[in-house]
């Protein structure tokens, strides 16, 4: 049963805001996660956006933050739990039992952006694993105010080898006996190919996005895992739902030629299986040689991405 969050809530009230990180921001404790605003705001705005991280990562897009901000959008960004700059000392971080607890950060940071934003439409533009979770808050709970759901490279499949997917039949055992247990470990090829000081075109804190990556625990993965199967079963979500790709998975290798123009961290193909089933307002957008970020590709698909997604986004805005 749906229950959708009230509009008003005391802690719309009581935030302290001050500078970001990020010139032209400003940021505030949403306890446990971290709400941050842009500071401008457009002269006549067409809608709030709050846009929501992945996995290994953090608010640090401005670039699209600004795209929305030049389309006339209020832009807001969270951080959720456990990281970025709500990343505490002895964290683990994004650990996770369940989508609902980073899904209760997304609830909080809706109801302060519509409580700031009272007359405009909400839209939740999510990526990754922010994506998974926001589509399960927008079935579950939805703000009253939401109007699109956009989620950029959703965390819908991953590709496991066969030992890896024999060894998935015991994870939810595993996740209640040992879920601090990693299950996976590896460095992230993908963003250690994304940082500029590698060589490519972003600048990001890799204390927060790290090329070294994130162990993967039994809890998170079962989580991940127990959210897919509800997708799976069908979800019900009852607003327009944007869910955009790249066209291809390849291999997270450095030797992968294709490195910058597919999704090496998520398999697109679940994607196309699991995106009809969110709800009976779905439309998928698929960019050819897009990265799992399609916003930190090259810049003729990222271009291709935004110009599809605002055009969505203004026919499908009340």
């Amino acid at each position: 049963m749906k229950s959708p969050d009230a509009v008003t809530n005391e802690s719309t009230t009581d935030l302290t805001w001050g500078p970001d990180i990020v010139d032209g921001y400003e940021q505030a404790a949403l306890d446990p996660a971290v709400l941050v605003r842009r500071t401008a705001r457009p002269e006549h705005p067409r809608a709030s956006v709050l846009m929501v991280h992945g996995y290994n990562d953090y608010f640090f897009q401005t670039h699209t933050a600004e795209e929305f901000a030049a389309a006339g959008y209020v832009v807001y960004g969270v951080d959720l739990r456990r990281a970025g700059r709500a990343l505490r000392d002895g964290d683990r971080p994004h650990d996770m039992s369940d989508v609902s607890e980073p899904g209760d950060d997304i609830a909080a940071a809706a109801r302060v952006v519509v409580a700031e934003n009272p007359d405009l439409p909400l839209v939740v533009y999510a990526h990754s694993t922010g994506g998974l979770t926001a589509s399960i808050w927008a079935a579950d709970r939805p703000h009253p105010a939401l109007a699109a759901l956009v989620l950029n490279g959703p965390l819908f499949g991953l590709r496991f080898r066969r030992s890896q997917q024999m060894a998935l039949r015991l994870l939810p055992v595993l996740a209640r006996v040992k879920p601090h247990a990693i299950v996976s470990s590896a460095p992230s090829v993908y963003s250690h190919h994304l940082l500029s000081a590698n060589g490519g075109r972003w600048d990001f804190n890799t204390d927060w996005k790290k090329p070294r990556g994130v162990p993967a625990t039994a809890s998170w993965i079962n989580a991940v895992r127990r959210a897919q199967g509800r997708i799976r079963r069908g979800l019900g979500i009852g607003v327009p739902v944007l869910v955009a790709r790249s066209a291809t998975t390849g291999p997270e290798r450095a030797d992968n030629p294709l490195l910058d123009a597919q999704d090496v961290v998520t398999d697109v193909d679940a994607c196309a299986v699991l995106a009809p089933k969110l709800g009976s307002d779905v439309e998928s957008l698929i960019v050819e040689g897009a990265v799992h970020d399609l916003a930190l590709s090259a810049e003729e698909p990222r271009a291709v991405f935004f110009e599809a997604m605002f055009a969505w986004l203004e026919k499908e805005l009340p």
